[in-house]
């Protein structure tokens, strides 16, 4: 896993993002509320984390979108920080999963064909419309194909191996367009686990990263 830090001066309050498969820090190079530093966390080819990254901070805002949310939810299951709130968008801990998650065939089906013109086509779902396609490709991920079949194919092996895990989310944001974790099965995991948040949006959304990131939708960092 790579973690970077896309703002750091030393603030006593940390912005931390559990990113989805196939992105990187030029798609999230975005500003962060003030008084916050912001790490951001990727490529889950290894699930391997550097827990002294987060040493000194006072208050913790977790971020986690799509397969971030599983990701982030083996990385800290059984550990206690100072979290100030937890939020879930578009994703599940059960990550593949008919009823709960991306379905098992759509997953299999899309690692075993993985090809340029395969990652062409799911930027195309996960976004949804012309115009949030070119908000995505302004800044897109500057990772190989070969290396994105790598992540997804350790994803699906550690998601087998290791089950649904233990961890508690504040809040869940429910894309209702969203084409990759579906949101019926999104609502189907998380009702009677935490509060849902429905919004109107696909799987990605640039201008909600963008207000999510920056503190300016408050809403989503309070709790219910």
């Amino acid at each position: 896993m790579i973690q970077r830090f896309i703002k750091k001066e030393n603030n006593p309050a940390l912005l931390l993002f559990f990113a989805g498969w196939g992105a990187d820090d030029r798609l999230f190079n975005l500003p962060v509320e003030a008084g916050y530093d912001y790490l951001l966390c990727y490529d889950y080819r290894s699930l391997d984390f550097d827990y002294t990254l987060l040493q000194g901070y006072t208050s913790i805002r977790l971020l986690a979108w799509s397969m971030g949310v599983w990701v982030a939810s083996q990385v800290f299951r059984g550990k206690d920080f100072p979290w100030q709130m937890k939020l879930a968008v578009n994703g599940t801990l059960l990550p593949v999963d008919d009823g709960q998650g991306i379905p098992e065939t759509v997953f299999s089906a899309t690692l075993a064909r993985f090809s340029e013109q395969t990652l062409v086509r799911f930027r195309r779902r996960m976004c949804g419309s012309v115009e949030e396609v070119k908000a995505f490709l302004s800044h897109r991920p500057c990772r190989s194909v070969e290396e994105l079949h790598e992540e997804l194919a350790a994803l699906g092996k550690a998601v087998a191996c290791s089950g649904m895990p233990l961890f508690s989310w504040d809040k869940a944001v429910v894309g209702v367009r969203d084409k990759i974790f579906p949101a019926a099965n999104q609502m189907n995991f998380w009702k009677g686990k935490t509060a849902v948040l429905p919004e109107d949006m696909e799987h990605y959304d640039d201008a909600f990263f963008a207000s999510c990131i920056s503190g300016e939708e408050e809403g989503l960092w309070t709790k219910d």
